[in-house]
């Protein structure tokens, strides 16, 4: 039910192999992350969560059989990994306050993930890792402009046409026009009233 590269019989892992881990503390060490990183996404990209998902699953379980070591090649390490950069790629491209955010708290969390595509440690399958970050950069720039950023809040002296006489006169006071000087400065105004012992 892994994935064995280059194996027929291996291709069943592409679709199974997110689902099954080696031990308890494998499934624990991705469960987190999967549970975080899944909300994350949810939250801010509700329209393509599920495309993304899948094509994540696709591109990772694919790269690996195609690619990978001969071994087997199993967890959700792939969607975690996937997910992570996404969040990573749309924050950077999208540059909206919501986007921002979440992978503020995605690298700030898991920031470790990044080094996940890189062949530290022989036991690890690196390339379920690369393939997932693979499939989820893909989905960022493919589903960028499907979720809608959130409106930008204008304010009033940024629109057009704009002049400081549509205000009251309250905000007059002090204000000076380009290229007028400066009125002098009342130093009897500002100064406090003089102690007096009793």
């Amino acid at each position: 039910m892994a994935i064995y590269p280059r194996e027929f019989s291996g291709l069943i892992g592409i679709l199974c192999a997110p689902f099954l881990h080696g031990s308890w503390g494998h499934l624990a060490a991705n469960t987190f992350p999967l549970l975080v990183l899944g909300s994350l996404h949810t939250y801010g990209y509700p329209k393509t969560k599920w495309k993304t998902l899948l094509i994540i699953l696709l591109v990772s379980g694919v790269g690996v059989w195609l690619f990978g070591r001969p071994n087997y090649h199993l967890g959700a390490s792939s969607i975690t990994s996937g997910l992570f950069y996404f969040l990573l790629i749309a924050g950077l491209f999208r540059r909206d306050r919501v986007s921002i955010c979440l992978m503020l708290i995605a690298v700030f969390m898991f920031g470790s993930i990044l080094l996940g595509i890189f062949p530290l440690d022989p036991k690890i399958s690196f390339e379920a890792h690369f393939f997932g970050a693979l499939g989820g950069s893909i989905c960022a720039f493919l589903f960028e402009k499907q979720d809608s950023k959130p409106p930008v809040k204008v304010y009033e002296w940024e629109k057009e046409g704009y002049s400081i006489e549509d205000e009251g006169e309250y905000w007059k006071i002090g204000y000076v026009e380009p290229g007028e000087p400066l009125p002098p400065i009342d130093h009897q105004r500002d100064q406090f009233p003089p102690i007096t012992k009793k």
